[in-house]
């Protein structure tokens, strides 16, 4: 039988109503679980610039969070390298809650800067590795990562990178641990004490490499250079907060 426009009308809108209203339900119910998982990731990407990344794969997510809360103290600064202690509402500033992205698209003298101190384990009030975000674009989209600066604020103790969309098996690689591992060791500083940070260089299986330097990826020269200028450029967003503590900053930086 034909029914009405009306009735056809007034069907639509309840169906519209009882459908958003589920999926409203669905999304508030599924939102604790997610955001657990992005937190969980985010502490994952953190410790991976420090720790080994194939204990961590074998850890249950309330084991590395757990470590994660043990050996991880962090703190928020701006470009002048002064701790930030409140967020825009007056709250007490939460480093793991502050959007690189968000940050990207603000001038870097409006940004804030995260920092994550790697503890150590028997004196927790020694810190092992100073860990920073950066964060950039590759061939095709966004790239990002973390790298943990030793207590010397020079040596790469460990670095972490992800991508939105590089070339598998060319850019991509830059998420691999054969890539990550070559920053090891490297130095950001001159022998002057200015920051020049570490260049990814161009091709593969280069020789004579200085500790400036780590050997490139083949077919992936633009991915590269992105993470060249992303690790540059943050290093340098920080290095008023480096200066701070290489004067004699207390104990709470």
């Amino acid at each position: 039988m034909q029914q009405s426009n009306t009735y056809i009308i007034i069907f639509t809108a309840v169906m519209t109503v009882i459908v958003g209203g589920l999926l409203s339900l669905t999304s508030q119910g599924l939102a604790p679980a997610q955001k657990k998982s992005i937190e969980l990731d985010t502490k994952t990407q953190i410790l991976s610039s420090v720790m080994d990344r194939e204990q961590l794969s074998k850890m249950k997510p309330d084991e590395i969070l757990s470590m994660y809360n043990e050996r991880i103290a962090s703190l928020v600064v701006d470009i002048n390298g002064q701790i930030i202690e409140k967020d825009e509402k007056g709250e007490d500033m939460v480093a793991e809650e502050v959007s690189i992205l968000k940050n990207y698209k603000k001038d870097p003298s409006e940004r804030q800067y995260p920092v994550f101190k790697y503890m150590n384990e028997s004196d927790l009030n020694k810190v092992d590795a100073y860990i920073i975000p950066i964060y950039g674009a590759g061939l095709w989209n966004a790239i990002w990562g973390y790298v943990a600066l030793e207590s010397d604020l020079n040596t790469i103790t460990g670095a972490s990178f992800d991508h939105t969309g590089e070339t598998p098996g060319l850019g991509a690689r830059i998420t691999s641990p054969e890539i990550q591992n070559r920053y090891v060791g490297k130095k950001i500083l001159s022998d002057n004490g200015e920051i020049i940070s570490v260049n990814m260089v161009k091709g593969e299986g280069n020789e004579g490499l200085n500790e400036h330097q780590v050997d490139g990826m083949s077919g992936a020269t633009i991915t590269g250079r992105g993470v060249n200028d992303m690790l540059k450029a943050y290093l340098s967003h920080y290095e008023s907060y480096f200066t701070t503590i290489k004067n004699g900053a207390t104990a709470k930086l």
